[in-house]
């Protein structure tokens, strides 16, 4: 079936698709059919059993959240957020869902890789790197009204000020010098700018007279007056409403039916279709764990997310470095193992691809060893638990700065 420029976007800009095409690449690396790894299944225990041992370490209790910003808002157990949102929002569960929206989005886009070198030092004296560094310094750029036109309201993220944002702005607020220097300044700043744009075209989604991200929470409401929503239902609005932001890297369509820029979505030539998403293969990882990012603010205003594993595991250096230093992805040439590679990379793009599908198998191996069910532990959760993390932790064993074993050339718009 022919597909029009309209039916191919929905069909590429879906989990559902994320996990088919990563499931036909799997497929094909079970073949011995791709040119940048193979599987070696007989790995997989050993994998599951570091898993399975870091959950059952960091969560001896198995009551594990969702993996999502909030996780590392927490750092070292301290819960940054919520004496903020206990003061400015004076128990309304609406304007608190609407500022943790307004954060979660902000600090997600903020989140792509910082490099091996840069800190942030929080007043207190605690110095944070990576994730929780980003994590960290973006709520104390958000609860200092950087993002809000209000100066008596800090807790928003409005468009007006958003466009004001520069990578000097972004800078000075993430302590970047020439001794603590960041990967991908300029992106990040160009994110926020184009958050402002993405928030003023979507009056519907966003509001029209003042456009900030919280206002997801009116628009679902409206949509939903059961307040229960489909998790896919959620990473489509998250993709429809954010999807303008990301820069244009490849474009859906002709010249006559007209082209659509996409985001996380990338080519590789085992993926076949006769129609214009042929060699097309959606990640969604920024857009996907932004809707992970969105579950807790709609479940504490009464919010029912149904569904939930229809989204997939996260493409991101992790939970692909898992796979990669436990043995069960393998490059067929390490020489690929010490260069740097462009997102758009095959091989990148390879990688990515069969973690999000290995990643499927991995849980159903997890819950089997802890005697859980998806209910009890969805994707979620082992991401949380789990594959994240056990990722981080061999990665400190087999390398000296903990980084991962496959390396991209970051821009600071994809992880």
């Amino acid at each position: 079936m022919l597909l029009d420029l309209a039916q191919a976007l929905s069909a590429i800009n879906c989990a559902s698709a994320v996990r088919q095409r990563a499931r036909e690449l799997l497929a094909l690396a079970d073949a011995d059919a791709l040119t940048g790894f193979r599987v070696a299944r007989d790995e997989l225990p050993k994998t599951t059993e570091l898993i399975v041992t870091t959950i059952r370490t960091r969560y001896p209790h198995l009551r594990i959240p969702f993996h999502s910003r909030w996780r590392h808002f927490e750092v070292d157990g301290i819960d940054r957020w919520d004496a903020h949102a206990q003061r400015e929002c004076a128990g309304d569960a609406m304007a608190r869902a609407r500022a943790s929206i307004d954060l979660a989005v902000t600090s997600v886009l903020l989140d792509a890789g910082a490099g091996p070198h840069w800190r942030y030092t929080e007043a207190n004296g605690r110095a944070h790197a990576r994730s929780e560094g980003l994590a960290v310094a973006s709520l104390d750029m958000f609860v200092s009204g950087l993002f809000s036109a209000e100066p008596a309201s800090p807790l928003q993220a409005h468009a007006q000020a958003l466009e004001a944002c520069t990578a000097t702005r972004i800078g000075e607020a993430m302590q970047v010098t020439a001794a603590n220097p960041m990967v991908g300044l300029e992106g990040r700043a160009g994110l926020m700018r184009a958050l402002a744009k993405a928030l003023r075209a979507r009056p519907d989604y966003f509001g029209a007279e003042t456009p900030r991200p919280g206002h997801l929470v009116d628009y679902f409401v409206a949509q939903a007056p059961d307040k229960r929503i489909a998790a896919a239902d959620l990473l489509r609005t998250v993709l429809d409403g954010f999807g303008s932001i990301w820069p244009g890297r490849e474009r859906l369509g002709d010249v006559v039916c007209g082209y659509a820029s996409l985001g996380d979505v990338w080519r590789h030539s085992a993926i076949q279709r006769e129609d214009m998403t042929n060699a097309l293969m959606p990640l969604h990882k920024l857009s996907q764990w932004l809707t992970y990012s969105l579950l807790e603010p709609l479940q504490a205003c009464g919010f029912e997310i149904t569904g939930l594993d229809e989204l997939t595991g996260l493409a991101e250096y992790r939970n692909g470095g898992l796979l990669v230093d436990t043995g069960v992805l393998v490059a067929r040439d390490s020489a690929n193992l010490s260069v740097h590679h462009a997102p758009g990379a095959e091989f990148i793009v390879e990688w990515r691809g069969l973690t999000v599908a290995l990643l499927d198998e991995l849980a159903v191996l997890v819950r089997q060893s802890l005697g859980l069910d998806q209910h009890a532990l969805p994707l979620a959760s082992v991401l949380e638990g789990g594959t994240w993390a056990a990722g981080r932790i061999i990665a400190g064993r087999l390398r000296a700065d903990g980084g991962p074993p496959v390396h991209i050339e970051s821009d600071g718009t994809v992880f």
